[in-house]
């Protein structure tokens, strides 16, 4: 982090320098203004460009507080130009900026993961498809970029990385993810790695779980296992997390940067009311050494992403049903969204959902002051 970034205190000091695309004789407010109503807006349940708006006229005491508004409340009009026009890569690396001011755990988790925000189509242009790198642990959005229409994660992971501080940091991704340039990135960043494996890997995938199948051999390879049940909406979930040392002849053979360990899942489901049970195993390579306990966590880390990232976008902010389809407006919103839910996150407290956070938000102006004042 620059100098300059450490000098910074607040989240709208990040979007200072943000270059307004808009006619000078026709601005009647500010970055600064625009970026306010709309963050606090979101914060507060708002959902649409009319929603910022009429926020913004209930609230607009309440938001003289922080900036003057001498023109009143920007319209509708004028916040779907602005975030339609805005280059979404300035808007995400000044994201990126403010996210590394807060301070995360030694040891972090980073998932990576891909969502589609289904009803951002817009005629003939595809609905926007996000990957975001998420602090499991802090339960934080640290980076996110879209993957390109005629593209898929596998181009948008690198990316992504070169934003994120990786040094001693664990970061997990799906099989999509699983790619030897993928490895040596986070390898040579200083991270270490635990990659979901599937039959994109072909060879490696076979290899591994061949080995799994010799008991034998395994208790050569230093094989440690752990065992979790979990219980929740009626299903017990048990997994048996099983790992071993990735074989010299094998790790020569597929030359993959970093590999240490490989790691098999056997997860079994049983739903209480009905009786039945589903199996399912899942395998894994990692750079981590042989440490089950350590690797078996990370593996559940990932799920976080789901839980705390994705689940949140569409319960709690109605991600899927957004309307905002035009020009880069779909990514910028996405973006306040994330830095809405990381203030949100920050502020929660025990036994507070993040839904009915935004809820107290809107109704306590002094919950609002505290969440908006948050400087991590």
């Amino acid at each position: 982090m620059s100098e300059e970034d450490q000098r910074k205190e607040g989240f709208l000091d990040f979007f200072e320098d943000l270059e307004d695309p808009r006619l000078d004789r026709k601005k009647l407010h500010g970055v600064s203004e625009i970026m306010l109503v709309t963050l606090a807006g979101v914060i507060c349940g708002a959902e649409g460009w009319i929603d910022v708006e009429k926020f913004g006229k209930a609230k607009l005491t309440e938001l003289r507080k922080y900036l003057p508004f001498e023109n009143g409340i920007p319209s509708d009009d004028t916040l779907r130009r602005f975030f339609r026009r805005i280059n979404p890569q300035s808007f995400k690396d000044r994201f990126v900026a403010w996210v590394k001011t807060i301070k995360l755990p030694a040891e972090n988790t980073i998932a990576i993961d891909g969502k589609i925000s289904r009803h951002t189509f817009d005629g003939d242009k595809a609905a926007l498809h996000m990957v975001s790198a998420f602090a499991s642990e802090s339960r934080l959005v640290l980076a996110q970029t879209a993957v390109d229409t005629k593209s898929n994660e596998i181009t948008a992971i690198p990316f992504l990385l070169k934003w994120l501080d990786l040094k001693g940091a664990i970061v997990t991704i799906d099989a999509m993810g699983t790619q030897r340039e993928i490895a040596e990135q986070i390898n040579v960043a200083g991270g270490e790695y635990v990659l979901s494996l599937k039959g994109n890997q072909g060879t490696l995938n076979e290899d591994v779980r061949l080995l799994f199948t010799d008991e034998t051999s395994l208790r050569e390879m230093g094989l440690e296992v752990i065992e979790t049940v979990d219980g929740d909406h009626g299903r017990i979930e048990t997994r048996e997390y099983r790992s071993i040392l990735m074989p010299d002849i094998l790790k020569k053979q597929h030359n993959w940067p970093g590999l240490n360990t490989i790691i098999e899942l056997n997860s079994k489901r049983e739903i209480k009311k009905t009786g039945a049970v589903e199996g399912e195993k899942r395998y894994y390579i990692s750079s981590l050494p042989n440490d089950i306990d350590k690797i078996s966590k990370a593996i559940r880390s990932h799920w976080s992403i789901e839980n705390g990232l994705h689940y949140v976008m569409d319960i709690s902010f109605r991600d899927d049903d957004s309307r905002i389809r035009q020009g880069n407006a779909p990514e910028n919103i996405t973006v306040i969204k994330h830095v809405a839910l990381n203030m949100l996150q920050a502020n929660k407290q025990r036994r507070e959902s993040i839904k009915g956070l935004r809820k107290v938000a809107a109704w306590d102006h002094d919950r609002m002051h505290n969440i908006l004042a948050q400087k991590f």
